[in-house]
Parts: structure tokens; C-alpha cells; sequence
């Protein structure tokens, strides 16, 4: 095929010998098939800020920390070069994200390099070496279902124990190789630790794969593995081959409305002192 013009730069380069096919054009990415050598790999394309429909919403980018001073200050600015400095932010965080949860023996794809907009990754097989379907893609008998929904909340687990939600957890963005489920697409990751949203994305992240996996096995329908991890977690209690259950006991315990309060205002004026800080200091 013709080669797209965000990928020739890396054939000229000698990193892709050949684009064979594209493989997807997803809300945020197309993703084509190339000839790197003897391997056959994926070219991930992001595309432009303006032509995605993923946003980049506050409640992703909360708790994602530069090191970088001066790009730092940029982005906080928004000034032209802040704005394509975090958007280069937002785009290498999947690939700090893949090697993050691949140490942490997560199954996602193994990435090479990322270099203008283009994630160069492993391409994820089926049995017979052809790129392995969405689950979204495949029908299952129940005891299928049941089995990669266990297999999957034990990689959210390993994710979380790791430090990150992926915040975007669906049917869409799993395949399934010869082994099994693969989580991909992961530029939208959260710190768990940071991000005052982590809990919500998490369970939801849990609902939406317990949602389709109880189309095939509707037992799945009852269970609460969403807060029963995040509970263990915040607990402390939390490791990547704790036993799951699928149920939560809720606390019968009297909310004390008026500690919750003053936790909120201590809270605001925490915000409020970090601001003024932050604000000072960009002005010197």
C-alpha cells in the first residue's frame, strides 16, 4: 500500500522497511501494519489534537507531573509551545504507561520507540499469526467468559498494584492472542495515587468488562469486583495475586457529615495555598 505520510519519515529513516496494511482507525489513533527487518510489527499514528474525538479532559491529566521545569511552566501557561508540550505529554504517556504495567507483568503490547506521533509496537497475534481480534470481535461460551473476566480483573489488579487505572476499559480496547486477553490503548491512564478521579474510572473500568462478559455468563451480573479492589487498596491490603471474591460489604457505620466537611474546606484551602505558590513561582 501507499505509505501515509506520517510513516515516511520512518521509512527514510530505515526504522519501517515497509507499510503491508492498515490494520484500524480508532478515536484517537490509525494503526497500520509494517516490515521492520524480518518482524512484522504495528505502527500506532496519533492523530492530531483537533481530529480526535478522545479529549484531553482535565480528569485524565490530573496528577501527571512534568519534571521538566520549564516545560512545566509552559503548559501551565498555554501558550503555543506549552500546548504542543503537553501534547507530547499526553502522547508518551502510553508509552511510559506500556513499560510501566510490562515490568509489572501486565499483558499489554511491548513498544520499541515512539518518535513524532507514531508508537512502533509489538503487533499482537492469534494461534495462526494473524492480528488478534478485539474481544468486542468474538462470541463466547460461558465458561470462556468467565475465565477472561477472571484473567482480566487479576491484570486491573496488577495495573492498580503498579499504580495506574487505564481509565478507558472496554471490549474495544482488549484482544485477545493465543493466550488470552491483551489490554491496549493506554494514553489516557491515571495515577492511582494522584488522581482524585482513580477510584470512579476504575470501577468503571471494572463495570464496563463485567457488563460484557455478563452478556455470556449473566452470573457476572451480581458481582462487585469494582470496589471490592479498590477497597483492598485503599486499605493497603492490595497485591497482585490477592484472592477476589466479587463481593463488597458496605459499611453500616453513621456518616459523619460534619468531619466530611471540614475535610472538604481543609482540602479547598490546601488547593487554594498550592495555587498561590504555584502561581508565585511561575511569575518569578
Amino acid at each position: 500500500m501507499k505509505t501515509p505520510k506520517r510513516l515516511e519519515p520512518l521509512v527514510e529513516n530505515g526504522l519501517v522497511d515497509e507499510v503491508l496494511s492498515q490494520l484500524m482507525s480508532g478515536k484517537e489513533a490509525q494503526v497500520f501494519i509494517v516490515r521492520c527487518g524480518e518482524y512484522i510489527r504495528c505502527a500506532k499514528v496519533y492523530k492530531e489534537a483537533n481530529q480526535r474525538s478522545f479529549k484531553q479532559a482535565a480528569q485524565y491529566q490530573e496528577g501527571r507531573t512534568v519534571r521538566n521545569t520549564r516545560r512545566a511552566r509552559a503548559m501551565s501557561k498555554r501558550t503555543s509551545f506549552g500546548q504542543k508540550e503537553q501534547e507530547e505529554a499526553w502522547l508518551s504517556a502510553e508509552v511510559d504507561a506500556l513499560y510501566q504495567l510490562a515490568k509489572a507483568g501486565v499483558r499489554v503490547p511491548e513498544p520499541f520507540f515512539f518518535i513524532d506521533g507514531v508508537l512502533l509496537m509489538e503487533l499482537v497475534t492469534d494461534s495462526e499469526g494473524y492480528a488478534a481480534p478485539r474481544l468486542n470481535d468474538v462470541v463466547l461460551e460461558p465458561e470462556q467468559a468467565l475465565a477472561f473476566h477472571s484473567r482480566l480483573m487479576r491484570e486491573i489488579v496488577r495495573m492498580l498494584c503498579a499504580g495506574l487505572v487505564h481509565g478507558d476499559l472496554s471490549e474495544f480496547n482488549v484482544l485477545l492472542d493465543a493466550e488470552g486477553p491483551v489490554i491496549i490503548d493506554l494514553p489516557q491512564a491515571v495515577n492511582a495515587a494522584s488522581n482524585n478521579n482513580a477510584s470512579r474510572m476504575l470501577e468503571r473500568d471494572v463495570a464496563n468488562m463485567t457488563g460484557y462478559f455478563g452478556r455470556f455468563a449473566p452470573a457476572l451480573l451480581t458481582t462487585e469486583y469494582g470496589k471490592e479492589i479498590w477497597s483492598l487498596y485503599e486499605q493497603g491490603k492490595l497485591q497482585p495475586d490477592s484472592e477476589l471474591t466479587g463481593r463488597f460489604v458496605r459499611s453500616k457505620k453513621a456518616v459523619d457529615v460534619k468531619g466530611v466537611m471540614q475535610i472538604i474546606d481543609a482540602a479547598k484551602e490546601e488547593a487554594f495555598e498550592r495555587r498561590q505558590r504555584k502561581a508565585a513561582f511561575l511569575d518569578q
